[in-house]
């Protein structure tokens, strides 16, 4: 649902802009509460493994494909306000390097796949983990939440279309489109998060970060005898836990097969958003991108490079500057770094 330039007037391109910034800044403070010798690098990996799998277009609809937005999937995996920022970081490589998605739309993309994909999800995860703790709960929460962000941030395009849009719309024709095909896209967003958690679950639970508190407390003994419990939960302790450097060496393994490979075999068909306008008469109003010409655009496919290389690249970059950001955030809410 990468929204091109053109579709919104000045007004609501600033607005969405303004929001944005300020949302990435609460979250860049509300980051550093989350950040911990767990969720830090993992953060690098998810914002890694989402510009991947948003590669990935499948088929939902005759003519029409869809893509993992991934905020819900990214909420629940390191936490909502590092969510955010991996969000913004996928979103900002995606516009500037790949021309995926437009400059003066940024502020529009942040908040629809960024801010509506990961207060939806988080909300929806929260409301159903808040009394039932189990694995198979998690990983159904995780289906519910992914599913409920899509068609909410679909339907959120569709108000600020009808509030500053550049084509005339008719708000209840272009919802009903907005929210049926970002529906069926949604139940595929459930079933690759669903698919995800659970997987990380089976492996590293102590990994995800909604479902701390699912393990049982980490028990310490002295040398004098003490005994010492420390909840699974609590973040930023300085505590004893499982390497995670296997895991993620394996996790940025299976990341570059799915953008160095599996991206070859993705649909072609526009996304829900590209079908919409199509069908409603506004895809017109796109405008060129600035870095259209780009080697990298249109995942290579102007500069003639193989979408696989040009994956391999965009997750690299990801990778890279994600890993960057959590660090520092981290660093500055606990003064340094913890092993790995």
């Amino acid at each position: 649902m990468h929204v091109p330039d053109g579709f919104f007037n000045l007004a609501v391109s600033v607005s969405a802009g303004a929001v944005a910034a300020a949302g990435v800044a609460v979250c860049l403070r509300g980051a550093r509460r989350e950040l911990d010798d767990r969720t830090a690098p993992m953060a690098g990996l998810v914002a890694a493994f989402v510009f991947a799998v948003q590669m990935l277009n499948f088929p939902v609809a005759a003519g029409t494909s869809g893509h993992l937005l991934g905020g819900a999937l990214a909420a629940i995996l390191v936490g909502p306000y590092t969510a955010v920022l991996c969000m913004a970081v996928v979103l900002l490589v995606q516009g500037f390097f790949f021309a995926d998605g437009g400059l003066t739309a940024l502020g529009v993309n942040i908040t629809l796949m960024g801010l509506v994909t990961v207060l939806a999800g988080w909300g929806v995860f929260r409301l159903i983990t808040r009394s039932v703790r189990s694995r198979a709960a998690i990983t159904a929460a995780s289906f519910a939440a992914a599913l409920v962000s899509v068609p909410a941030s679909a339907l959120v395009f569709t108000l600020l279309f009808w509030i500053g849009g550049t084509a005339p719309v008719e708000i209840g024709t272009v919802a009903a489109a907005m929210g049926g095909v970002h529906t069926l896209i949604g139940i595929g967003e459930g079933l690759i998060t669903a698919v995800t958690v659970g997987t990380v679950l089976a492996t590293r639970p102590d990994l995800v970060y909604g479902a701390r508190g699912l393990a049982a407390p980490l028990v310490l003994r002295g040398a004098d005898g003490d005994v010492t419990v420390v909840p699974e939960g609590r973040v930023g302790v300085r505590t004893p836990v499982r390497r995670s450097r296997p895991f993620l060496l394996g996790g940025v393994g299976v990341t570059l097969v799915l953008a160095g490979a599996v991206s070859f075999f993705a649909s072609g068909d526009p996304d829900g958003l590209e079908r919409v306008a199509e069908d409603e008469g506004f895809i017109g109003q796109a405008a060129d991108h600035a870095f259209g010409a780009w080697t990298l655009a249109d995942y290579g496919d102007v500069g003639g490079i193989p979408v696989g290389i040009a994956g391999i690249i965009g997750v690299g970059i990801t990778l890279i500057v994600a890993g960057v950001v959590a660090y520092a955030v981290r660093r500055r809410g606990h003064g340094g770094d913890l092993p790995v």
